[in-house]
């Protein structure tokens, strides 16, 4: 049975409970050299999930998104073995068939941050990049999608930003030129690492806001966080079903190579 780590965050704190077949839930703590990390541990009858909330908490002790340790969340995550990782990620969204509500496969990252993300601080390794995602989990969860919502918006590329503010719209028009569809503040460095430990990776972009001055209702609508979280947490079940698609599809997947 295939194994599926989760690394998730706005919105998605109540994520396991999503899960129509769950069979067990548990709670664990993993020590890495950056700190110990909270995961729930869920297994399902098509498999086994591992959650963690990249800012390990809920309410008010959360970690903001420019202070979290990815290298603590993505070890612990490796750790597990999973055969699969997905990033779930709020983001705003420049794209017009991607408004607030609808969720995307990410298909790039722009990631222009001046932190570098790494794992060999001491001996630099160049891995490459071009091929970021997994192919065959994109394919499964791009099918679960058009199922769900009628339609999977293709090829969508997240911009990184730092936060914890929301962009400018200057901001947005220099990252849409430079060719993003969207704007996050998380999947840059955890990308960056997971192409590190090499195992098949899916991005999840769920669209929470228009990006800044892209309402086309109200280009200058503010961008409020707590209703950003609020329709994250709408999203919960289509991420769900993409989730029990990847155990179901990608164990078949193993079962015939």
């Amino acid at each position: 049975m295939s194994r599926i780590a989760v690394i998730c965050g706005t919105g998605m704190s109540d994520l396991s409970l999503e899960f129509d077949t769950i069979k067990t839930n548990s709670s664990v703590r993993i020590e890495t050299n950056w700190g110990e990390v909270p995961v729930t541990l869920s297994n399902l009858s098509e498999g086994s999930v591992a959650i963690l909330d990249r800012h390990h908490s809920s309410g008010r002790n959360r970690t903001p998104p420019h202070m979290i340790e990815h290298r603590a969340n993505v070890m612990a995550i490796e750790g597990l073995k999973p055969d699969i990782i997905v990033s779930i990620n709020s983001v705003g969204s420049m794209r017009k068939d991607m408004p607030p509500g609808i969720i995307g496969v990410t298909s790039d990252v722009l990631d222009l941050a001046v932190k570098p993300w790494t794992f060999y601080d001491e001996n630099a390794v160049h891995y490459d990049r071009t091929s970021i995602f997994d192919d065959q989990c994109s394919g499964i969860c791009t099918r679960s999608l058009s199922s769900s919502q009628g339609f999977s918006p293709a090829g969508v590329i997240v911009a990184q930003c730092v936060g914890p503010q929301f962009e400018s719209p200057s901001e947005i028009i220099a990252l849409e030129k430079l060719g993003a569809d969207t704007v996050g503040m998380t999947l840059g460095p955890e990308s960056r690492l997971i192409s590190e430990i090499g195992t098949p990776y899916v991005a999840l972009a769920c669209s929470s806001n228009w990006a800044a001055g892209k309402d086309p209702r109200d280009p200058k609508a503010n961008i409020d966080h707590h209703s950003v979280d609020k329709l994250a947490s709408t999203m919960r079940s289509r991420i769900s079903e993409c989730i029990t698609s990847l155990l179901t599809e990608y164990r078949i997947h193993q079962s015939q190579s």
